[in-house]
């Protein structure tokens, strides 16, 4: 018998912690939930006080209408490139980097990956005056090449500690064998390692989704051309440019549409989120 069981102290704790948790959990949904339920109203309900949570009657319009505005299927195809570049860029240049650092030995390895850490403390904006003038000389700017190329390059370091950890948990006589039998390293990395870090890169990949397709920040200031936006981007084209009333029906439905995608991916990859995370460790 479990002692939580046979003591109701425990027990009611163990209640109070659920029904604190349900609550915190219901006020960080709500903004969710006021998002749905807008997206479905008429005009007249999403200015109605007090404020009606249900729509009555339901209606397809702000949908409709956001579609039409601002070339969102055009905005949505950028997004989907951007990203998707963005994820292969990562999942390739994390897991070779990691796979160096975890496995290779080279002289002052261990200093370079304490630099490499070191520099997830410097905040973008510092640098973003050097990196804007760089891509301008180079003449990438209103290009999609400052959105994607820096993936192919592991400028993430969180990406690349992920895929060294997750490799340090694999046994070392697994690649011995491997260069006894004559295999060169790039073999063991694809064909054993690589392999085994399906986890590992799935979480890389939903990190890198879920960051790239969110950006706002890089688009907005290395796109010049409207037709070059993102999704995040072009929401912000449903707002009232002159500061009046805006209508808030296709923005909150066109904000729904936008995060339908990651919401998908988590709940359909939480399995391996969890398996990557877990499995990864924190061995030296």
């Amino acid at each position: 018998m479990s002692r939580s069981a046979g003591n109701p102290e425990s027990a009611s704790g163990i209640v109070g912690w659920y029904l604190f948790l349900t609550l915190a959990a219901a006020v960080f949904l709500l903004p969710f939930v006021w998002m749905i339920s807008t997206a479905f109203k008429t005009p007249e309900q999403t200015m109605s006080f007090p404020p009606v949570f249900i729509p009555d009657p339901w209606t397809l319009r702000s949908f409709v209408e956001g579609l039409q505005r601002g070339l969102f299927g055009l905005y949505f195809r950028n997004s989907v490139v951007v990203t998707g570049l963005c994820v292969l860029g990562a999942a390739a240049s994390s897991s070779i980097a990691g796979f160096g650092f975890a496995r290779l030995d080279a002289r002052l390895k261990n200093f370079w990956f304490v630099v490499l850490l070191g520099t997830m403390m410097i905040p973008a904006t510092v640098t973003l005056i050097p990196v804007y003038v760089l891509y301008a000389r180079i003449g990438w700017i209103n290009t999609i090449l400052p959105l994607v190329v820096p993936s192919f390059l592991g400028t993430h370091a969180f990406n690349i500690f992920l895929m060294r950890q997750f490799f340090l948990g694999i046994p070392k006589e697994i690649e011995e064998s491997a260069l006894i039998d004559g295999c060169p390293w790039w073999t063991i990395f694809y064909r054993i390692f690589l392999p085994t870090a399906r986890p590992a890169l799935l979480v890389i990949m939903l990190f890198t989704f879920s960051r790239t397709w969110n950006d706002f920040f890089a688009p907005l200031i290395f796109l010049i051309d409207p037709q070059k936006y993102t999704v995040a981007v072009g929401l912000s084209f449903l707002k009232n440019p002159y500061g009046g009333a805006t209508d808030w029906g296709p923005l909150m439905a066109m904000g729904l549409l936008s995060v339908a995608p990651v919401l998908i991916l988590y709940v359909a990859a939480q399995r391996y989120f969890v398996q990557g995370i877990v499995t990864t460790g924190l061995k030296n």
